[in-house]
C-alpha cells in the first residue's frame, strides 16, 4: 500500500509487467496495464499468463487495502476466465474483494480492453498474521 499512498517505488512485478495501480482502498484497486510486444505469444495476442499476473497483482493490491501493518496474505487459488484475446495496448483492470473473513479473502477482477470485458479472474487468498 505504500505504494498507492504515499508513491514509494513499485515491486519489480509491477515495473516488469508494466503495470501502474491508479487506486485502492475499501477493498478496491484500480489499475492501468500497458503490454506490448514483449507480451505475445505465437499467435500474436497476449499470453494468457501475463493476463493472469495482471488480475493478480491488482487484486492484492485491493486485498491490502483491508489488512492492518501485522498482517500478510498469499494467493491459494486463481481462476482467469478469458472472453477475447487482449492487444498491446491500454487494459484496464478493475478488482474488488467481494467477501473477508478472519483467514480468507475472496476477491474479483476484470480486465477490459476498448471497454469490453476481456478476462475475469476469481482468486481465494489466505490472511496471516506476521
Amino acid at each position: 500500500m505504500d505504494v498507492v499512498l504515499e508513491g514509494k517505488e513499485p515491486p519489480s512485478c509491477d515495473k516488469t509487467l508494466n503495470i501502474v495501480i491508479m487506486q485502492a482502498n475499501t477493498g478496491t484497486a484500480h489499475a492501468k496495464w500497458e503490454p506490448d510486444e514483449r507480451f505475445l505469444n505465437g499467435v500474436g495476442v497476449v499470453m494468457g499468463g501475463f493476463v493472469s499476473s495482471a488480475a493478480d497483482i491488482t487484486m492484492a493490491y485491493a486485498v491490502s487495502s483491508l489488512l492492518n501493518e501485522n498482517q500478510s496474505f498469499g494467493s491459494i487459488n486463481l481462476n482467469v476466465t478469458f472472453h477475447r484475446a487482449i492487444a498491446p495496448g491500454t487494459v484496464l483492470v478493475e478488482a474488488r474483494v467481494e467477501k473477508i473473513g478472519r483467514t480468507i479473502a475472496y476477491v474479483v477482477a476484470n480486465l477490459k480492453q476498448n471497454d469490453k470485458i476481456a478476462a475475469s479472474a476469481v482468486s481465494s487468498v489466505m490472511i496471516r498474521e506476521r
